[in-house]
């Protein structure tokens, strides 16, 4: 999408609208922090995005900065100092509902965020990550669901991170009918799975798949940070 050229195809629009819906909570996050009420936060965002989607916006930033994440802060920030005033007087229910915003939702998530003094950048980065990871497990969730196999990924799920379940393969094996040893098996495919949904995930949002690697490294800086 961000390789596109200027032109307003069905195709980049779509491609565009899509990511945005997936990744508007971080811009909010971003909007918070840097002193937004609720209220103009939410009224900022979709204003943003009815001015994007309108494509008046992709052509005002550096197409080599190739990361979706990068080229969406960046066009925000062109987007407030451009028309500050006339971003603002997009009042709720004043403006084109250009996407459904679960403010509440995004809310709630931003007032999770650690207290801390990290900037608006590292807060909107941070909740960036969580939200790819959101994204990233919904797709995991949804593929052993229409396999028939929910009840598994449910014992599953806890041996997503090494180390991360309570219990042993043995315990669990014995409840769902399998051998230890093809209980481990299943894990091992769910973690393969979720790596390259992962990789899946991020090179959408990136225009250069050589850039896969690099955002894989720094998203995981962000999360560990």
């Amino acid at each position: 999408m961000l390789a596109a050229d200027g032109s307003d195809t069905a195709q980049a629009s779509d491609a565009l609208e899509k990511l945005c819906r997936t990744y508007w909570q971080p811009l909010y996050a971003y909007l918070r922090r840097r002193g937004c009420d609720p209220h103009d936060a939410e009224d900022l965002t979709q204003g943003f995005f009815a001015h994007l989607l309108e494509r008046r916006a992709l052509r005002r930033v550096d197409r080599n900065q190739g990361r979706f994440r990068s080229f969406l802060l960046a066009s925000l920030n062109y987007y407030l100092a451009d028309d500050q005033a006339r971003a603002r007087a997009l009042k709720r229910g004043g403006g084109r509902g250009t996407l459904s915003l679960d403010a509440e939702q995004a809310e709630e998530g931003y007032r999770l965020e650690p207290k801390d003094e990290r900037s608006p950048e590292k807060i909107f980065e941070h909740r960036w990550a969580m939200t790819l990871l959101d994204q990233v497990l919904s797709k995991l969730t949804r593929e052993f669901a229409d396999d028939g196999k929910a009840d598994l990924f449910e014992r599953l799920q806890p041996f997503l991170v090494s180390g991360g379940g309570a219990r042993t393969y043995a315990q669990i094996a014995v409840e769902v009918g399998l051998s230890e040893e093809a209980f481990k098996k299943a894990v091992q495919r769910m973690r393969r799975r979720y790596h390259e949904l992962f990789r899946e995930e991020i090179a959408q949002t990136v225009s250069n798949p050589a850039e896969v690697e690099e955002e894989l490294r720094h998203l995981c800086v962000v999360m560990a940070g």
